[in-house]
């Protein structure tokens, strides 16, 4: 799977590093601040009361 990916890349090594650190760190930032945030409202413990 990882050759597939990056051999989807295009240019040589060096901007295939830096293109697949940017695409992590986008799905990262996705995640934090979109998916995970609807998963914990959608979550049935988040309304707590002692």
């Amino acid at each position: 799977m990882y050759q597939w990916f990056w051999s989807l890349l295009p240019g040589p090594t060096p901007v295939r590093a830096i293109l697949a650190l940017i695409l992590l760190a986008g799905v990262f930032l996705l995640l934090m601040e979109v998916v995970f945030p609807w998963v914990s409202a959608q979550m049935p413990y988040s309304d707590v009361t002692v």
